[in-house]
């Protein structure tokens, strides 16, 4: 498990977000993450460093890109502009060039005060809809010393705060956060840790031990399951899950349910990668609803 002591990067802040926390809020996204799931619809946060993202449908082939470059790493074709990552440095002078943002630059430092002014011009629809902000990413935990600052910094202005996780951090530092946090939204993707390493590239029990401590825990938790047919959604698994969250020692644990879905496809192109999306579809109507009464049978209730 690595964490990261540099300046973390933030590659988006989406204000007027609903599903990610209760209330209307404003959800701050880090870059890093040290799962690397197959289905993963950021897949720009899965790196901690910044990343040039490139749309080709954008570009008009105007060539400012290519004159700002001082390395002249970048190329007109006629397949578009081509990169040459061995010596591009991410320094982000195409993008800034570039008239139509059809290059783009994935990670920027900003430090904690201009973080936080962002932040409160978001107060007014947070307090009318009982809303807050949310740090999600990639894995906001990788970057816990940042995180903390700026935790206490809501939490001086009362500011309600959510995590959103992967759970895959040492166990001090999740319990650390959680001391300065209202609200957690974790991931529970599989319960077979060989399963859940092949998807995500990383065993499943920290995961798993992490969710039971924060269980024990004064934190509201939302267990978030991204659904994806061939994957997770079998019965077993399932009932191993529903199984599982009815024995952590928090009644009061919402459960919501994520149908698997590709937009990310365009994101992975633009990265100059591409999305191996297999098998990987989204269950049924009829399966999702056999797997919302399963979970009710455990005495849980499972929302989309």
């Amino acid at each position: 498990m690595t964490v990261f002591r540099m300046k973390p990067l933030i590659f988006d802040i989406k204000r007027y977000a609903i599903n990610d926390g209760p209330g209307i809020r404003i959800t701050v996204f880090f870059k890093g993450c040290p799962l690397s799931c197959k289905w993963c619809h950021n897949p720009e946060s899965i790196s901690p460093k910044a990343q040039k993202m490139y749309d080709i449908s954008k570009c008009i082939a105007c060539n400012l890109c290519v004159e700002a470059c001082e390395l002249n790493a970048c190329t007109l074709t006629k397949n578009g502009i081509v990169t040459d990552t061995a010596i591009c440095k991410v320094c982000g002078k195409c993008e800034e060039a570039c008239p139509t943002k059809a290059t783009e630059i994935s990670g920027k430092i900003i430090n904690e005060d201009n973080l936080m002014e962002i932040i409160e011009k978001e107060t007014l629809l947070m307090d009318k809809s009982n809303g807050g902000v949310t740090f999600s990413g990639g894995e906001p935990l990788m970057h816990h010393e940042f995180l903390l600052s700026i935790l206490e910094k809501c939490k001086t202005q009362g500011i309600h705060t959510c995590i959103d996780t992967t759970g895959f951090a040492k166990k001090e530092i999740l319990l650390k956060i959680a001391k300065k946090t209202d609200c957690f939204l974790y991931d529970l993707k599989l319960m077979d840790s060989d399963k859940h390493k092949e998807y995500t590239g990383v065993p499943n029990e920290l995961i798993l031990s992490n969710l039971q401590e924060l269980a024990k825990a004064d934190v509201n938790i939302q267990i978030r399951i991204p659904l994806i047919e061939s994957v997770n959604d079998d019965i077993d698994n399932i009932t191993k899950t529903a199984k599982f969250i009815r024995e952590l020692q928090n009644k009061s644990i919402e459960v919501n349910i994520l149908p698997y879905h590709n937009i990310a496809e365009k994101k992975y192109e633009k990265l100059g990668d591409t999305y191996k999306e297999g098998t990987m579809s989204e269950p049924d109507s009829k399966k999702i609803e056999e797997i919302i009464k399963v979970f009710k049978l455990f005495g849980i209730e499972a929302k989309i």
